[in-house]
């Protein structure tokens, strides 16, 4: 069982398409080492980790010489299964996490719930099909794929931008934020499952 000694998750994902193992620390500084054969990707994930306080390694093969779609998709689905393993049985959590974050003229929020029950909500109006080589639809596919195996309701809104790369960014680190919220224990509900239903 998950304590709050021991909040750390392990997870390997193979399949015929990717090879992914990723192991976080939901109590760590932001240290990673992140190497998922799709740089920007890696650029993203390293944002999860630096504004989420969470110690995050993420090593993945996949086929890209087809496309980057696969490798971004099973990395959210990893990542998803390794929170969920990593929360345990949620006692003591805020539950909730929200927050804006700007990057220049580009604004997002991100609100989670870690409900046990996957719903996304997603709203980023991207001003570019691509980031350099990027394919920006792929992000979805990310956050579909945590949603579904991290079992949490997901809310992504990005207000304004124009640079799809700020639009991106703030996304990601917003999304970091609200993880560090929602997955933090709240010294006023030790070992209370924050719920009426008395479970998540």
């Amino acid at each position: 069982m998950t304590t709050s000694e021991n909040r750390i998750a392990a997870v390997t994902r193979n399949t015929s398409e990717t090879q992914i193992r990723v192991a976080i620390n939901l109590d760590g500084t932001g240290q990673q080492k992140l190497n998922t054969g799709v740089p920007f990707l890696d650029h993203m994930l390293d944002q999860i980790a630096r504004h989420g306080l969470i110690d995050l390694e993420i090593e993945a093969k996949g086929d890209t010489h087809i496309d980057d779609h696969h490798t971004v998709e099973d990395v959210g689905i990893t990542l998803g299964q390794a929170f969920a393993q990593a929360v345990g049985d949620k006692k003591g959590i805020r539950r909730y996490g929200h927050a804006y974050v700007p990057l220049d003229e580009a604004l997002s929020r991100v609100v989670i719930d870690f409900s046990g029950r996957p719903g996304l909500s997603y709203h980023i109006p991207f001003t570019r099909a691509a980031i350099g080589s990027f394919d920006v639809d792929l992000f979805r596919e990310f956050f579909q794929g945590f949603v579904n195996h991290a079992q949490v309701t997901l809310h992504i809104d990005n207000l304004r931008g124009d640079n799809s790369h700020h639009q991106a960014e703030t996304v990601f680190k917003a999304f970091g934020r609200a993880l560090r919220m929602a997955t933090e224990l709240d010294p006023r509900s030790a070992g209370v499952i924050p719920s009426t239903k008395g479970c998540l």
